[in-house]
């Protein structure tokens, strides 16, 4: 009787299901890649407001949207956490990057920041992007606001702390996105050059009915104003949320209570 081989792990085939989410990140992918050499991206802005007794816009950040043939977005979700950790995502930074810099360059009136992966900070084309978009004479470093996920500043932390360094003469400020959801220890927080951070929507949904957030959120922003940063609530939808964060000691406010991302403003 002959015995019957163990098939290995790596020989079974996938599922329906895992074939099918396989097929679709692959499918999301060239769409993505081919929408980005056809140039067909555009910026959506969303505002971020300032709080307490004088409301107004303190700046926006502008979201890159990728589109298909036919000039349908093809949604972020589908595609960011796949790119992240390759070129694709360099790429996507690029595009946002440049974006940024023409609206900069024609409304010297405006403030913005873009999103961009500690990884990128060392790819040549993106530095090469920076760097032309920094030699104009319209100042735009004064008014650029990278925004980096407390993950991918962790992730590379010397090199977010030397890149920093080397902006700050320009004027580039930093937001550090998703604070207190990631892995940023406090301790670490003063080796960084953030000028802002943006307290994680899980914190702030529905802040008014959670104790537990509470607490939470006013200990992130204590720890934020004691490293001299200003603190923008992230995901805020109701007039109630905007309230308690605002009396909690949050400096700006941003979600949809103020508005969608929209492609011109």
């Amino acid at each position: 009787m002959h015995a019957t081989p163990n098939a290995s792990n790596d020989d079974r085939p996938l599922d329906p299901f895992q074939a099918a989410m396989a097929s679709r990140d692959s499918d999301v992918l060239t769409l993505v890649r081919d929408a980005l050499a056809a140039g067909r991206t555009k910026m959506a802005y969303q505002p971020i407001m300032l709080a307490g007794d004088k409301p107004g816009v303190a700046f926006y950040e502008g979201l890159v949207r990728v589109l298909d043939e036919a000039g349908r977005v093809i949604p972020a979700a589908h595609f960011m956490s796949v790119i992240g950790e390759n070129d694709l995502g360099r790429e996507v930074d690029c595009t946002t990057l440049e974006h940024a810099f023409i609206l900069l360059a024609r409304r010297p009136d405006l403030r913005i920041s873009i999103n961009v992966s500690a990884r990128s900070l060392a790819d040549g084309k993106w530095r090469d992007t920076l760097a032309r978009g920094l030699a104009t004479k319209d100042n735009v470093g004064d008014r650029l606001i990278f925004e980096v996920s407390e993950t991918s500043a962790m992730e590379l932390h010397e090199v977010m702390i030397r890149f920093m360094v080397e902006m700050q003469p320009k004027g580039v400020a930093f937001a550090l996105d998703g604070f207190g959801a990631g892995m940023t220890a406090f301790r670490h927080l003063k080796e960084f050059f953030f000028d802002l951070v943006k307290i994680d929507k899980s914190f702030v949904r529905g802040i008014h009915d959670d104790p537990d957030n509470q607490v939470l959120a006013e200990a992130l922003i204590m720890v934020a104003h004691q490293f001299e940063m200003f603190v923008v609530a992230d995901g805020v939808e109701t007039a109630k949320e905007a309230d308690f964060m605002t009396k909690l000691g949050a400096d700006c406010l941003q979600g949809y209570l103020y508005g969608v991302p929209k492609f011109s403003i």
